[in-house]
């Protein structure tokens, strides 16, 4: 998720590369970032890397953020530092408890998806001890990769499981649609593209109406016609059923 972050922020052009401090433990990582993102500082220092810094982005895995934090607290400048969290489960009681009651900067929980990378990321964000000035400046920057939601970190878990899981339950469909294209006869890279493009004209056509997804639907089912076959063939298999249960089990 942090190189989908690098990767959308580079590609917006007004942030130069070299503002821009990426750290990995391992050297093979460091080298692949250093490859796919020259300009940027790549450092296994992590202390190093968030000294001065308006905003430390911490990309990992929830098992690693209190090490992680225990290696940069005496460096951050908590007067001036936005510290965003993009550690899935880790609340903010957690992270103050990281930090230590006494130094604890401003702290953000934020939960973008891998479509940042091209700047169309569904983003929640969510605060701490933030000023609005600040929370505005956190929005600001991740609205420049998609779309972005503030709420409360209560509804963290539900965004989580909407956006960042829900992509990947997306392209589930578009897989199952890609075979369904198949098995009708159509080559699999068509089916694909297909698929896509229909994703992408029925997402656009929604949000040019405002329309509720129903109501579009009902434009295109003929009593009798075939797209009504396909639906209710669907909700027969538990289709919508099977939905909700994948984004409740993502919680």
């Amino acid at each position: 998720m942090g190189g989908a972050i690098a990767r959308g922020l580079l590609a917006r052009g007004d942030i130069p590369a070299g503002t821009l401090v990426c750290t990995a433990k391992s050297e093979a990582s460091r080298e692949r970032l250093a490859q796919e993102f020259p300009g940027v500082k790549i450092s296994a220092n992590n202390a190093e890397a968030v000294t001065g810094a308006d905003f430390i982005i911490l990309a990992v895995k929830p098992w690693f953020i209190e090490d992680v934090v225990a290696e940069i607290r005496e460096s951050v400048d908590t007067a001036r530092t936005a510290i965003i969290s993009l550690a899935a489960g880790i609340n903010f009681e957690q992270l103050r408890g990281f930090f230590g009651e006494e130094t604890v900067p401003a702290l953000f929980r934020v939960v973008p998806n891998t479509a940042a990378a091209i700047g169309k990321s569904m983003t929640f964000v969510a605060s701490d001890r933030a000023s609005p000035e600040l929370e505005q400046r956190v929005t600001e920057l991740f609205s420049s990769l998609g779309k972005t939601l503030f709420v409360s970190e209560k509804q963290i878990a539900a965004g989580t499981a909407l956006a960042s899981c829900g992509i990947a339950l997306a392209m589930r469909y578009v897989r199952a649609s890609m075979e369904a294209g198949v098995e009708l006869g159509i080559r699999a890279e068509d089916a694909r593209n297909i698929t896509l493009q229909t994703m992408l004209g029925a997402s656009e056509l929604l949000l040019a109406t405002d329309e509720h997804p129903e109501a579009a639907i009902d434009k295109v089912t003929t009593p009798g016609g075939i797209t009504i076959r396909g639906l209710n063939a669907l909700e027969q298999n538990g289709f919508s059923a099977a939905v909700i249960r994948g984004f409740k089990a993502c919680i």
